[in-house]
């Protein structure tokens, strides 16, 4: 791991740092995942940043589809890095008597399971929650699909891409004279894993009381739902369906991206009334504050032309770090516009430590982001980056109480 910058509070822990004295909040909890491409397994290795031991279960001759997807180093997959830090890697093959047989040993003592098949797959293979909680009625079954476990589509195959679609992200995303426009990465997928996360957990907090686990229902185009705002309640009141507007709002206005006189881009954004003022104090137009429209971001936002002239002219003329310090003296709201180079330069996130390096046996030090927030008491952390396939099959399956044989019949039987 690398070490706290020097700025770093006292009273914070290093980035990424586990000190010894105080354990992970979720040591002890025991994860299989069970899940593929995206959210499920997403979830599951934020439950392992802070502490879980969490166990990917993949198909012997089938891994995980992330150890392929994007760009690879000397074939070894990427993304898999990220997807699968923190767990052990294991292979079943579910669908056999002898896979169905390990996984139900290794359910005996597990607190959650994540899976994402369609529903009825387990079932079908003798796995579903009636024979997982009787062999463990204390078992948090996370079930994550695109559709959910009951409806007109659950049997539908389900893919972030297509929550972002139905959600009304897309249709509502892009410019207003383009084609409804979706995300170039996994949103759906990343915000569905939030959401496992805090499932899960709340699964978990309601095991203390009631004693028993329970079944989570995620369907992946529920929470892209309920991020996207008060849509449905628009509509439901005043039959108001929000158009694409491209990087404008129809709450606020000033608030676009500009180009700066040096070719680079920055991001304003004006949602509180002072901050609106001081930039148009800023830019030299603070004759439009005086204007009736000016008083509340609806009336700004009708007025976005204007605005977007006034600001834009402004930035047009200056570089970004000029615009940068201006609105920074200012008081102002403003972030430039960054790729993946810049977010690694960066002295916020260099401070906040929120990319880190990991040492890996395949690639050497490799640096990825950290983990999702930081605890003051009892901190999360990469302990180590994505296992190859298989890579802790034996060791697994030894603790859990099989015999070499077992596993070695297990392996003949290519159920491992």
């Amino acid at each position: 791991m690398t070490a706290a910058p020097p700025s770093l509070p006292p009273s914070v822990p290093p980035p990424g740092g586990l000190p010894p004295e105080k354990p992970p909040p979720l040591q002890g909890l025991r994860v299989l995942d069970l899940a593929t491409l995206f959210a499920g397994p997403l979830a599951a290795m934020m439950l392992g940043d802070f502490g879980a031991d969490v166990v990917k279960v993949e198909h012997p001759r089938k891994p995980d589809p992330s150890r392929g997807h994007g760009p690879a180093k000397d074939g070894v997959g990427l993304w898999w890095k990220v997807l699968g830090r923190n767990k052990r890697a294991v292979t079943l093959d579910l669908s056999t008597p002898g896979g169905r047989d390990a996984l139900l040993r290794l359910a005996a003592d597990a607190d959650v399971i994540v899976e994402n098949f369609r529903p009825g797959t387990l079932e079908r293979w003798g796995l579903g929650w009636e024979e997982l909680s009787t062999v463990n009625p204390r078992l948090v079954l996370a079930r994550v699909t695109g559709f959910g476990q009951f409806g007109p589509y659950a049997h539908r195959p389900g893919f972030g891409t297509l929550a972002e679609a139905m959600s009304g992200f897309a249709a509502i995303t892009g410019e207003p004279d383009g084609p409804p426009t979706l995300p170039p990465f996994g949103l759906a997928d990343s915000i569905a894993a939030l959401a496992t996360a805090y499932a899960v957990m709340t699964a978990l907090a309601a095991r203390t009381t009631t004693g028993h686990g329970q079944v989570v229902d995620m369907a992946i185009i529920e929470p892209m739902l309920s991020v996207i705002g008060p849509h449905p309640l628009w509509y439901d009141q005043l039959g108001y369906v929000q158009p694409r507007t491209g990087n404008r709002s129809r709450n606020n206005a000033p608030r676009n991206t500009y180009r700066t006189s040096d070719g680079s881009w920055v991001a304003v954004s004006t949602s509180a009334q002072s901050i609106a003022e001081r930039v148009m104090r800023l830019v030299d137009r603070a004759e439009l504050i005086d204007e009736p429209w000016f008083a509340d971001g609806t009336g700004r936002a009708a007025h976005a032309d204007v605005l977007d002239e006034a600001v834009g002219s402004w930035i047009a003329r200056h570089t970004r770090d000029e615009a940068m310090a201006a609105f920074e003296k200012a008081e102002a709201a403003i972030a430039p516009v960054y790729d993946v180079r810049d977010v690694l330069a960066d002295p916020q996130y260099q401070a906040l430590g929120t990319v880190t390096e990991v040492p890996d046996p395949e690639l050497g030090p490799i640096r990825m982001q950290n983990v999702l927030f930081r605890l003051s008491e009892t901190p999360g952390g990469i302990r180590w980056a994505g296992r190859p396939h298989g890579a802790d099959t034996d060791e697994v399956l030894t603790a859990a109480g099989f015999a070499p044989a077992e596993i070695s019949a297990l392996r003949a039987q290519g159920a491992v």
